[in-house]
């Protein structure tokens, strides 16, 4: 892998703390970082918080603040935070199986889980994948339930010349240290709903009604508490989710480089898929659109044989993969959600649970020389009982 905390990074930041009395906590550099980004996304609002999670953790409170508690649909193939963001906040989750070129929620079976219990879907666009379809929006938009994007791992993607992260009802994004750019640390929530931006700057620091950017919001909330100190109204119950000044002046650098480094990435990607023998391995991904995150390597029949030896060999090769994709394959297995899903419910999700036994992710980033990605789709073409396949 490669430090995506560059040089010219870390020079800005010095320069910044070399000022007379630089402000380190949340200030100017942040909200300057949230309009560049908004522009750069194509949305009204953002907010910078610490991490990913948080901004999982914070739009699905502000979500329950519009609906109400009941369901949740969410993809068993995700980030443990988009489950443990819907579970803390009331949510109960319900779990749709994945389509295979897409690694996202199957539009179809999603469409047909919705019931009046049904309060949003929580989609993760997954290691740079479009997960969106026109079926999808339309049928959601039809149904009048809002959508709230996951896009921590799709920063640039596209549907339809719009980027992901601007069609539903808010979006998230992560800039932890792997992602396509970082704070080190850090997240961001996006809208086009004014309300809810200031639910969400309000979430990020305690509750606080000072935060809201909106006077006549906190002159209601002055004028129905007149025997609080204006300066401290707490109007929900929030976190301090905030981020700080450093991490803001790492991400305005870094976003001026996103588009070039996706344009990267994109580009090995095309070639990792190129040479990777498609009689054994998955290459039919539907990437129109992407900005891949990372090489996803899925067999494409089961083989427990097959999948040791390629570990083994990507290990003594010191080749570092992820087996089960994003966030470690099926959610459903996990622990924490012992007597929230049924015992062998998992079983009943056949394309994550694939991925989850026979499926890996292997590290893509701006600086990977074309020569180490030939290397690569060699040494895994050749787990298969030598390089027979040879692109034509």
């Amino acid at each position: 892998m490669s430090n995506n905390i560059s040089r010219s990074d870390l020079d800005t930041l010095i320069e910044y703390l070399s000022e007379e009395d630089p402000r380190l906590t949340q200030g100017g550099q942040v909200a300057a970082f949230e309009a560049e980004w908004s522009e750069w996304l194509g949305v009204k609002y953002s907010v910078y918080v610490n991490s990913g999670s948080s901004a999982n953790l914070i739009s699905l409170a502000v979500l329950r603040h519009q609906t109400g508690l009941g369901d949740l649909i969410v993809p068993p193939l995700t980030w443990v935070s988009d489950i443990t963001a819907t579970l803390v906040n009331g949510y109960t989750p319900v779990f749709v199986d994945i389509d295979p070129r897409t690694l996202a929620l199957a539009s179809g079976p999603t469409l047909n889980k919705i019931n009046n219990a049904t309060r949003g879907v929580f989609l993760t666009h997954v290691q740079g994948l479009n997960g969106l379809t026109d079926e999808l929006l339309d049928g959601l938009e039809r149904r009048k339930i809002p959508l709230i994007e996951d896009v921590c791992e799709s920063h640039g993607a596209m549907f339809k010349n719009r980027k992901l992260g601007t069609f539903g009802l808010m979006s998230n994004f992560s800039f932890y240290y792997a992602h396509h750019m970082s704070t080190i640390e850090g997240g961001m929530v996006c809208t086009d709903d004014e309300d809810l931006y200031q639910m969400l700057r309000m979430y990020r620091s305690h509750g606080m009604v000072r935060e809201s950017t909106n006077s006549k919001t906190r002159q209601q909330y002055q004028a129905a508490n007149p025997f609080l100190n204006p300066d401290f109204i707490f109007a929900f119950p929030g976190y301090n989710v905030r981020n700080s000044e450093i991490g803001a002046v790492i991400g305005r650098n870094q976003l001026r480089s996103l588009d070039a480094n996706n344009q990267r990435r994109n580009a090995n990607h095309q070639i990792f898929l190129s040479h990777l023998d498609p009689n054994v391995f998955r290459t039919d991904f539907a990437i129109e659109g992407s900005s891949n995150y990372a090489f996803n390597v899925i067999l494409n029949e089961p083989d427990m044989s097959l999948r040791d030896h390629i570990e083994r060999e990507l290990t003594r090769h010191h080749v570092e993969f992820r087996r089960g994709s994003s966030g470690g394959g099926n959610q459903m297995r996990q622990p924490y959600l012992k007597g929230i899903v049924q015992p062998d419910e998992w079983k009943k999700f056949p394309e994550v649970e694939h991925i989850h036994s026979y499926g890996w992710y292997i590290g893509n980033y701006p600086e990977l020389e074309e020569q180490k990605i030939h290397q690569l789709c060699q040494l895994l073409n050749g787990c298969t009982g030598g390089n027979k396949w040879e692109r034509t």
